[in-house]
């Protein structure tokens, strides 16, 4: 009886030592799921951005020119509310903010080639949240 019960707890212990073992695992296996099923969950359209959104949207579209000189620099997406990318990968660019005196909390960042985005998400609260622009 005493031996069942030692193979009971040692069987326990070895299914708890392998759950707790198999967490990091886990979450590296989300940082390798496709770009799509980590995109954030909000969407915005092109048309419901604001007017200096939509006009920004463009000048990305074009490559430019932008007329803030921080426009185009790499965005680090330190907090990981966009897809996992490679660094360089996401670019950050002004949205302008009427009456403010500074470059404001609006942002669109793009991520893949310069001047043909793979996609692309609107930030009004200075990277607390995203949503991804569809056309």
């Amino acid at each position: 009886m005493a031996q069942v019960a030692a193979v009971k707890l040692a069987l326990t212990g070895a299914f708890l030592a392998a759950a707790v073992f198999s967490l990091p695992a886990q979450a590296r296996s989300q940082a390798d799921r496709p770009r799509e099923s980590q995109a954030p969950a909000v969407v915005i359209h092109v048309a419901d951005l604001p007017r200096e959104g939509r006009a920004a949207y463009e000048q990305i579209r074009q490559g430019g020119p932008f007329p803030n000189g921080k426009d185009g620099t790499v965005f680090g997406n330190r907090e990981r509310l966009l897809p996992v990318a490679r660094r360089g990968f996401y670019r950050e660019y002004t949205v302008p903010t009427p009456g403010s005196r500074d470059r404001g909390a609006r942002r669109i960042v793009c991520g893949g080639p310069i001047r043909a985005p793979q996609a692309c998400y609107y930030t009004a609260d200075h990277y607390a949240s995203f949503r991804m622009i569809v056309e």
